[in-house]
This record gives C-alpha cells, sequence and structure tokens, in this order.
C-alpha cells in the first residue's frame, strides 16, 4: 500500500483530498499537515523516507508548497509530489514542473481527474518496480509519455470518454445482477451524476448496458441501468 501525505491549510478541501485518496485501496493517508513547515518537518523525521506520495497546495502559509517542493527536492527525498491549487497561471505551472511535480490539479477539480493523477503515480511506480538494470531508448520514450500501460483500444473510444473512467465504471457494474439508478453508481463509486449519465448513455450505445426509465419515485423520474 502507498502512504500518503495531503499538506493543504483549508480543513475541508484535507477532507476531500484524503476522502478521494482513501476511495483507492492502493494508497492510504498517514498524515495531513496544515502547512509546509509542518509536512517538511514530518517528510524529514524517522517516518519520512517511507512516505511514496505527497499531495500539497501551492499557497499555505509559513512554508508554501512551491518552497516546500524546492526543500524535498535538495534534501533528495524519494517520494513524488502531486502539486493542488488554485493558482491558474503558467508561472506556478512552469516552476513546479520544473521541480518535478508528477501531475498539477487546479481548483475545483472531479474525483475522476484525481484518480487520473493517482493512476499516473501508479504506473511510474510500476514501471520503474518492471525495469532492468539497464533500459533502451523505446522503454525511455514510453516511460516519459506515461503510456507503459496505455491500451490499444484507448485510441478507439469517442471524445470525452477516458478509458480509467470506462474501466472504473465497467469493473463495478460487473458485480451487479439487478437494476442500478444513476444516482446510486454515482454515489457508490464517487463520480458525478453528469459523468456517470454521460459514461452510461456510452455503454447503452455500444450494447454492454440497457436502460430504462423509473417512474416510480414518487417524483421526477430517473434512469436506471443493468448489465446486458
Amino acid at each position: 500500500m502507498y502512504k500518503v501525505v495531503i499538506v493543504e491549510d483549508d480543513p475541508m478541501v484535507a477532507m476531500i483530498n484524503e476522502q478521494y485518496v482513501s476511495k483507492d485501496k492502493k494508497f492510504c493517508v498517514v498524515k495531513v499537515c496544515r502547512n509546509g513547515q509542518e509536512a517538511l518537518d514530518f517528510l524529514l523525521g524517522p517516518e519520512g523516507s517511507q512516505i511514496d506520495l505527497v499531495i500539497m497546495d501551492v499557497f499555505m502559509p509559513y512554508l508554501n508548497g512551491i518552497e516546500t517542493l524546492k526543500k524535498i527536492r535538495e534534501n533528495k527525498l524519494h517520494c513524488e509530489v502531486i502539486m493542488v491549487t488554485a493558482a491558474n497561471d503558467t508561472a506556478t505551472l512552469e516552476e513546479t514542473m520544473h521541480l518535478g511535480v508528477l501531475d498539477f490539479l487546479i481548483k475545483p477539480f472531479a474525483y475522476e481527474r484525481f484518480q487520473v493523477a493517482l493512476e499516473k503515480f501508479i504506473t511510474n511506480k510500476e514501471a520503474f518496480r518492471g525495469a532492468n538494470e539497464t533500459i533502451d531508448q523505446s522503454y525511455v520514450d514510453s516511460l516519459i509519455s506515461n503510456q507503459v500501460t496505455s491500451h490499444p483500444s484507448e485510441v478507439n473510444l469517442p471524445k470525452g470518454i477516458q478509458k480509467k473512467t470506462l474501466d472504473l465504471l465497467t469493473e463495478y457494474l460487473k458485480d451487479k445482477t439487478g437494476w442500478i439508478s444513476g444516482d446510486q453508481i454515482s454515489e457508490e463509486i464517487g463520480l458525478s451524476s453528469v459523468t456517470v449519465r454521460h459514461y452510461m448513455n456510452y455503454l447503452m450505445d455500444i450494447k454492454k448496458v440497457k436502460g430504462e426509465i423509473n417512474y416510480e419515485t414518487g417524483g421526477r423520474p430517473s434512469m436506471l441501468y443493468k448489465q446486458n
């Protein structure tokens, strides 16, 4: 299980990030820090060497995210960093990229985008774990382009359909034998109702799922879905 530290001064955002991480059983949040200095003190302590991933805000008191990231690199800490920020200026993005962040999430972001960042982390970890002591150019190219685990069928998906989100839904549905509502899917899997509806429409188009309208809700009718 990968160990995660969340660095965020807004308690509500920190809680949401922790919930998002906890949805993936491959990850475990071991510490939530309210500022960069608190995070750095922890990372430089006895438990810091065990941390795999830091999810960190840019704007924080005492020590901001960029300064904390610089300290992480200066101390050669072997953890990946995902930056989370409301800033959408290119200067912030460019500086964090130069410092080697794994991903850059702009608030507000959806759960599925957060999950893509976690999947990117897993892809990189597994790629290095499976590498030999010597590497060739094709291996380097595939690693840098983050295509180590890409699937050939992904290029055939229509615009707006991402393979990782589609896989998440199909994996969830495979054990469901009866009808299930879009709202239930949204609540249990952590996707927005709009996203669920979009992907379920696609699954109906390719005949993987069938749907019907439920008029017995006592209010607004809702869609029900079932695997074909």
